[in-house]
């Protein structure tokens, strides 16, 4: 469910005092290209600097998971924005990020951007998903969409972003990882299965994606039972998401799920690094 876009000053008065209580007086604000999820999403130049606002109306069927987002900041690596902030107020949740220069990742077969999201990624790899946060397991969150008795092999203990889609990196000298809405725990493998969906959106093919996932150990050691079965359960899962929105790029991502469970099947096993 997409949220109803505002700017800053649509905010109530006091939602915008309780910000500048936190971030100093605001002297701009502009509003964010992007993030349908969120009610808000501004950069704000205060007294105190650049910050980021994001924000959903605390009665949005959306507002746990930002709240959940909010809990499994301090846990993320470096690759990943800080949160100031976060505050619930005048009918809104609101967080305070740091501001990153840059911008969106391209994903392209021929750009400079992919070893630094490889090296982003592979920070994430190392990262042990919190106890004390609750957010779903993997094989609790694809579990309808898997082969039956398969989804215990998405099990794991690594912090998994899950929606490694281009515009949620932002590119300067290195990658960061934002937007994290989707926090999942399971194997480490499945956030470089993900990509590779993204990859082939953006114009490779199914051997050079999957040679880049190849960067990773995760991806390289995983049995290609659990990839296999993986890939069936993301096919699932992305055409009915293609069947509930008919909007074209959802059709063209189950697609590209579709032809990657396909390839898994002809191709069991891993491929070298390169």
């Amino acid at each position: 469910m997409s949220v109803i876009r505002h700017h800053f000053h649509d905010l109530p008065v006091e939602a915008r005092q309780a910000i500048a209580d936190k971030a100093g007086p605001v002297h701009a604000a502009r509003t964010a290209d992007g993030g349908l999820n969120s009610g808000i999403a501004a950069f704000l130049e205060t007294d105190h600097g650049p910050v980021f606002v994001k924000g959903i109306p605390t009665d949005h069927p959306q507002a746990p998971a930002q709240r959940r987002e909010a809990a499994i900041n301090p846990h993320l690596p470096r690759a990943c924005p800080r949160l100031y902030w976060h505050i619930e107020v005048a009918g809104w949740d609101l967080l305070g990020y740091e501001v990153l220069p840059g911008r969106h990742a391209d994903y392209s077969p021929d750009s400079t951007d992919l070893p630094l999201v490889a090296a982003a990624l592979a920070e994430l790899q190392e990262t042990t998903a919190p106890t004390d946060v609750p957010i779903k397991a993997a094989e609790q969150r694809w579990a309808a969409y898997a082969p039956p008795g398969s989804a215990a092999l998405f099990s794991g203990d690594t912090l998994l972003h899950t929606d490694l889609a281009p515009h949620n990196l932002i590119v300067d000298d290195r990658a960061h990882i934002i937007d994290w809405a989707w926090p999942t725990r399971g194997a480490a493998w499945i956030d470089p299965a993900i990509l590779i969906l993204r990859l082939l959106e953006a114009g490779h093919t199914l051997v050079e994606a999957d040679v880049f996932a190849s960067r990773f150990s995760s991806w390289r050691a995983a049995p290609a039972e659990a990839k296999e079965a993986f890939a069936a359960a993301n096919a699932a899962a992305w055409r009915e998401i293609a069947r509930a929105d008919a909007a074209p790029w959802k059709a063209v991502m189950a697609a590209h799920a579709v032809a990657c469970h396909a390839y898994l099947q002809a191709t069991p096993g891993t491929l070298p690094a390169r």
